[in-house]
């Protein structure tokens, strides 16, 4: 089999159709194409304006390039202008892939013609190579968008997780009749990036907007997954897909395109918000004005607060927050009203707790609260932080060494998480599906067979880190530290052989063959990493090297790693290690 001579996380000047039979067949996991149209556009280097039997045959040929970069279950998005989306989309069949969505993007900014109508739209064709076997994370709650029976009608009985995004008609969503249209759609509203627009990069005339290329590549791909374009353009696609977490390569023919690429690279890391609006809420408001009535936050809609439902949430804690097993009716898995006398936890351990979080619920359900578990369980936080629950117990937080062994794969399912769903810890944690998911993504990062309790030890992790006296013992040893003799680079099998009997306590950070991916502590380093190498999650990241810090206090580790990730901003760490701190090195 050819192997790739194209390194990830670059962007690789020269010809797309070579750089494609460069790479190992079926080592990509999402291809975006935004091609030339062939309308006789000035590019840089690139003409623009062949004729139709030339055109076809170098997507004929790029194209063919593409199915057999892409892995069995990988998809193709492929953009393109009217002239030719009819005849694309015929040749990419016949080359092997499976059109699965003809998407129309619709501009809320239309591009001007002088001699005909102006230009409004672009296709977009989604294409896979396996019908049975493809990604497509239709949960991901930035990829869906509130129901017409959320906006219209302000009703909190619609389903909370709102639907995927409309695919078949053209009108505003805000501007079309009550009845008439499928409920599955296939045309999304964009704003072009025009050239007043501060995404706009400038130096390229049809940049992509990176809220379109955000649902996408979160819809079509995974954290680490390998997203390619074949013609970088303004970068876009690769900008997006370092911020959402993913690796990314790209090929574009200019010379100054590129270098323009990589400076617009190096400006973002992952975890960056995207620019633009990113929902047609924002990009195509609505001709006729009325009254709205119902307030979102984080594309949610948010029930009303009152002296009423704070009385029902209230007693439904207390049922749920009991904290001797003996208050719980097995039988029927039920808790017990409260009595005098008895403790109540607080309202985190309840959060952290699926089983008390769920009766929680139930008893919420019981009392017809609207809305849904995640809003009741934000209400019942906002209560807690603002001291307004009533005999709410005490909150124990857990000392770093208890949760040494579940911390690392904690902290990097919630890094993922976070980047992907843009997320906060309390909202993973408040909605039941995404707290299952945290669970099941840090279980593959784990290694071995033991009961870990990740909810409770990224909630202390996140705890001990955001501690002020973090921040103000890591001003103190900033420069110290970081101008100090850093550890070399060892291949992580010799490091495991030559300290197979040792009992090393400290930090370490895992690399690839490009960059630092994670920096833990542990006050087991070799059978942390004997472990959490052979698991699913970290042999996706293919690591290759560490390096040692020998701390024995976890208490100083956790300084000295949040100076470290600060400075190297590995990907797979939590964004909230990250220090205000100025030094001349960051």
């Amino acid at each position: 089999m050819k192997k790739s001579t194209l390194a990830a996380n670059q962007v690789h000047q020269g010809d797309c159709v070579e750089k494609l039979n460069q790479l190992e067949p079926g080592s990509v996991d999402l291809v975006f194409a935004d091609p030339p149209f062939n309308i006789g556009y000035t590019y840089d280097v690139y003409d623009d304006q062949q004729s139709c039997d030339d055109y076809l045959q170098f997507c004929r040929e790029w194209i063919g390039g593409v199915h057999r970069a892409l892995k069995d279950d990988g998809s193709f998005w492929l953009a393109i202008g009217d002239e030719y989306a009819a005849e694309l989309k015929v040749l990419s069949q016949q080359l092997g892939f499976h059109c699965r969505s003809w998407v129309i993007w619709y501009y809320t900014f239309g591009v001007n013609c002088v001699r005909g109508f102006s230009r409004s739209h672009t296709h977009l064709f989604y294409f896979i190579k396996d019908r049975n076997k493809f990604t497509f994370n239709g949960d991901n709650p930035l990829v869906r968008v509130p129901s017409a029976r959320q906006l219209v009608y302000a009703d909190a009985r619609a389903n909370p997780k709102g639907r995927l995004p409309d695919n078949t008609w053209i009108l505003r969503p805000q501007d079309a009749p009550e009845m008439g249209f499928s409920p599955s759609h296939d045309t999304w509203y964009f704003a072009r990036v025009a050239g007043t627009f501060k995404e706009r990069e400038g130096f390229h005339g049809c940049q992509m907007p990176e809220q379109l290329l955000g649902r996408i590549i979160r819809v079509s791909s995974n954290p680490s997954d390998l997203v390619l374009d074949p013609f970088g353009g303004s970068g876009t696609t690769l900008a997006v897909a370092k911020k959402l977490g993913r690796r990314y390569m790209g090929f574009e023919l200019s010379e100054d395109y590129v270098t323009r690429i990589e400076q617009r690279l190096d400006a973002c890391k992952p975890g960056d918000s995207l620019d633009g609006a990113a929902d047609p809420i924002s990009s195509a408001p609505a001709t006729r004005q009325g009254k709205k009535r119902t307030e979102f936050r984080d594309g949610r809609p948010l029930i009303p607060l009152d002296e009423k439902i704070t009385a029902k949430v209230q007693d439904a804690f207390e049922r749920a927050a009991l904290v001797s097993d003996g208050d719980f009716d097995a039988a029927e898995s039920k808790p017990k009203k409260k009595k005098k006398g008895r403790t109540l936890c607080h309202a985190y351990e309840l959060l952290l707790n699926p089983d008390r979080n769920a009766m929680f619920a139930e008893e919420c359900k019981q009392a017809k609260l609207l809305g849904d578990t995640r809003m009741w369980l934000e209400y019942l936080l906002e209560l807690s932080r603002a001291g307004k629950l009533a005999d709410e117990g005490n909150w124990k937080k857990q000392p770093l060494k208890q949760i040494d062994a579940s911390a690392a794969a904690a902290e990097i399912a919630f890094q993922m998480m976070s980047v992907d769903y843009a997320m906060s810890l309390d909202t993973i944690m408040c909605s039941p599906d995404a707290a299952t998911e945290f669970e099941q993504v840090a279980s593959q990062f784990i290694g071995d067979d033991q009961t870990h309790d990740f909810r409770a030890a990224i909630w202390s992790l996140h705890e001990a880190a955001s501690d002020p006296k973090v921040t103000r013992k890591a001003k103190q040893i900033a420069d110290e530290f970081l101008n100090a003799e850093q550890p070399e680079l060892e291949p992580i099998e010799s490091f495991l052989e030559q300290n197979e009997a040792a009992s090393l306590s400290g930090i370490y950070a895992i690399s690839d063959q490009d960059s630092v991916l994670f920096i833990g502590q542990s006050e087991d380093v070799v059978g942390y990493l004997s472990h959490a190498m052979r698991s699913s999650g970290w042999q996706r990241f293919s690591p290759t090297t560490v390096q040692y810090w020998p701390v024995e206090k976890p208490s100083d580790a956790i300084i000295k790693r949040s100076l470290l990730i600060t400075w190297l901003r590995p990907w797979l760490n939590a964004h909230f290690f990250y220090q205000p701190i100025a030094t001349k090195l960051f």
